[in-house]
C-alpha cells in the first residue's frame, strides 16, 4: 500500500490542493505569480503532481512529462517570503484535512523541503512572472545597479 493509499487517495490530495488555491487567491504576493485568473488549472496540475509523487496515477507525467520543479518556477521570483507564504497556505490546507500525525509529518517535511528548494533569488521585489521570463528582470537588476553606481 503506497502514502497515496493509506491517506486517502485522490480525494485526499485534491482536498489539500483545494483549501492551499483557496489561501493563495487572497495572498498579494503569491497570487500574482499564477498568470491565470482562473486558478483550477493550476490546481489540477498540483493535485495530479502530488498524487503521482505519493504512489498514485502517473497523469501528471503523462501530461506534461518529467515534473522539473525547479525548472518550472525559474520564471518567477520565488524569495523567502513568497517561499514562507507558500508554506503558510499548504500548513493551513493540511491542518483542514487532518491527516494521522505520521502522514502529516511525512508530507510536510516533504512539502517544507520543496518549498526551500524552489527559492531562486533573496530579493524582495519583482514578484510575480516577468514578461520575458527571469532573464528580463536579472537584466533590470544590472541596469538600475549600474545607475547607482555611475
Amino acid at each position: 500500500m503506497t502514502f497515496y493509499d493509506e491517506v486517502g487517495g485522490y480525494e485526499t490530495f485534491e482536498k489539500i490542493v483545494n483549501v492551499f488555491y483557496r489561501e493563495v487567491a487572497i495572498d498579494p504576493v503569491l497570487k500574482p505569480m499564477y498568470p491565470e485568473e482562473d486558478l483550477r488549472p493550476a490546481a489540477e496540475r498540483l493535485t495530479l503532481f502530488l498524487v503521482q509523487y505519493w504512489g498514485g496515477p502517473g497523469t501528471y507525467s503523462e501530461r506534461r512529462g518529467h515534473p522539473r520543479l525547479r525548472m518550472r518556477h525559474v520564471p518567477f521570483h520565488v524569495n523567502p517570503d513568497a517561499r514562507d507564504r507558500w508554506l503558510r497556505c499548504m500548513r493551513t490546507a493540511l491542518d483542514e484535512v487532518a491527516l494521522s500525525p505520521m502522514h502529516e509529518a511525512t508530507l510536510w517535511d516533504y512539502l517544507e523541503r520543496a518549498a526551500y528548494a524552489m527559492v531562486n533569488t533573496m530579493e524582495p521585489s519583482g514578484i510575480g512572472p516577468a514578461p520575458a521570463g527571469r532573464a528580463l528582470m536579472e537584466a533590470r537588476s544590472r541596469s538600475e545597479d549600474s545607475t547607482e553606481s555611475s
